[in-house]
C-alpha cells in the first residue's frame, strides 16, 4: 500500500511518501525529520485524529457547547463518535476542562468541555 501524505507533526509540512508491503516492511521517502517517519508509519497503520465539535444543552442560554476529544481517537470512530454526540444532551452545568463523556464508544478517550456553563 502506498500514500502520500504532508506532515503535520512540525511546522515544515513535509511531502512524504510512505509504503508498506505484504511483509509489513516500511519504506519512507520525503522526511526531513525522525517525527516525520514516526507520522508516516502511524498514518499506515492506524490513524488518529482529534475531534472537536459541539453537544445539545437543555440551557436556553448556551444551547450548544463546545467539546473535543481528550486526545487522539482512531481515525475509523470518528463516525460513530460524532452519531453518538449528535444525541447527546448535556443536562449539567459544567466548566471549562470537565470531562462530559468518559471513554467515549470505549476508544479510551474522554470528551472534554472547552467552554463554561455558567451557573
Amino acid at each position: 500500500m502506498e500514500k502520500n501524505m504532508i506532515c503535520i507533526v512540525c511546522p515544515r509540512g513535509c511531502k512524504i511518501k510512505a509504503e508498506i508491503n505484504a511483509e509489513g516492511d516500511f519504506s519512507i521517502s520525503g522526511n526531513s525529520c525522525k517525527k516525520g517517519e514516526s507520522f508516516a508509519k502511524a498514518e499506515l497503520t492506524m490513524p488518529t485524529r482529534s475531534l472537536t465539535t459541539t453537544v445539545k444543552t437543555i440551557f436556553p442560554e448556551m444551547p450548544f457547547l463546545p467539546v473535543r476529544t481528550a486526545g487522539e481517537v482512531p481515525k475509523d470512530d470518528l463516525v460513530k463518535i460524532t452519531a453518538f454526540l449528535r444525541q447527546f444532551t448535556l443536562k449539567n452545568k459544567v466548566s471549562c476542562g470537565t470531562v462530559i463523556i468518559e471513554n467515549i464508544c470505549g476508544s479510551g478517550c474522554d470528551i472534554i468541555a472547552t467552554c463554561d456553563v455558567e451557573s
